[in-house]
């Protein structure tokens, strides 16, 4: 190659190093496995994704809804009325329930044709529309240390615990807390 410039030293056009094909595709592996091992994490150990089946939470749940339920809020917090827990049916644990605490330990429930008393007191269930209120009574009872009182917001429509007593503790395995299908009902759960 001839240089124009005596004093300058020749140069040749050198081709830039590019990065190889087979480090790009390494680096899009690398960040898809560690993609599904945080997935795989979450979905075992603190979401799973459920289908509602059956109306005894409507309106608040549909059948047929898909939801998310948190699998590790109980082993940091404890579970409080009004939430709405998923757990192993006690007379067949191979099915799953969802309904929302009413009462928790030490609580008195009482239930006179279909109105609800916590401790005493009638108990506010905006949850439950009128077209969903029954009449069914329960006698007062306390409700044991590690079990709760569980009743759908579908109250003529629910197997709860006004049929099967109440739930042990053990049972209870996550709490509902978003909805994504279908997506027109896509929201946090209360």
């Amino acid at each position: 190659m001839e240089n124009d410039f005596p004093n300058q030293p020749a140069t040749v056009n050198e081709p830039q190093p590019s990065p190889s094909r087979g480090i790009s595709a390494w680096v899009w592996v690398r960040d898809l496995v560690i993609s599904l091992a945080v997935s795989a994490f979450l979905i075992v150990f603190v979401y799973q994704p459920v289908k509602v089946e059956g109306t005894s939470m409507m309106p608040g749940l549909q059948d047929q809804e898909r939801i998310f339920i948190n699998k590790f809020v109980y082993h940091w917090e404890p579970i409080h009325r009004g939430d709405v827990v998923v757990f192993h049916y006690p007379g067949d644990p191979s099915k799953s329930y969802i309904k929302r605490v009413i009462g928790i330990p030490g609580d008195k429930i009482e239930i006179d044709l279909g109105r609800v008393y916590l401790n005493g007191k009638l108990l506010n269930e905006p949850y439950v529309p009128e077209r969903y209120e029954d009449e069914r009574s329960y006698p007062e009872t306390i409700v044991p240390r590690d079990s709760y009182f569980v009743l759908g917001d579908h109250r003529n429509m629910s197997s709860d615990s006004r049929d099967f007593g109440v739930v042990k503790r053990r049972f209870i395995y996550g709490k509902a807390v978003f909805a994504y299908w279908p997506a027109d009902e896509a929201g946090k759960l209360h």
